[in-house]
């Protein structure tokens, strides 16, 4: 049986930093493809070309969908965030779905509905999901890579 007494947890300092630099990217990038996502869906707006209010109303709407994704979800989504650098978590399927369930739960805070879930709810998950793999490309494949065992 190994012995785990003498291994020592060692914080690499640059990488922590660039770690914290790509999760702060990664949320920004992460909450504004879920704001045009949902933006896009809701406005449904083509080529920029054919409707350009249309479009440029979407785009607008995204980023201000962006802020208040943002400012509802932030305390879940860092505590996910958290857990998967402590625990150095890489996996896609962990940030997808995190973000698909956070997103989820949000959605379901609303106004129960009578019969089953409500309207909208699979644009949210698909939203929450995106918005889980745009974070897993930016930040969360490198998640806990500033931490280093060594043998004392």
């Amino acid at each position: 049986m190994p012995d785990f007494s003498k291994d020592v947890l060692t914080v690499n300092g640059s990488k922590l930093i660039w770690q914290l630099i790509k999760v702060s990217i990664g949320f920004c990038a992460a909450v504004l493809t879920a704001g045009l996502f949902l933006a896009w869906g809701y406005f449904r707006a083509g080529d920029p070309t054919m409707d350009p209010v249309g479009f440029a109303a979407m785009i607008g709407s995204g980023f201000v969908t962006a802020s208040i994704v943002g400012g509802f979800a932030g305390a879940l989504v860092f505590c996910a965030i958290a857990a998967a650098e402590l625990l150095s978590v890489r996996s896609v399927i962990y940030h997808v779905g995190g973000a698909g369930l956070i997103a989820f739960g949000l959605w379901s805070l609303g106004a129960p509905m009578d019969h089953g879930m409500r309207p909208g709810t699979g644009v949210v998950l698909a939203a929450g999901f995106v918005a889980g793999f745009v974070y897993w490309l930016v930040a969360g494949r490198s998640s806990g890579c500033w931490r280093q065992t060594s043998a004392a």
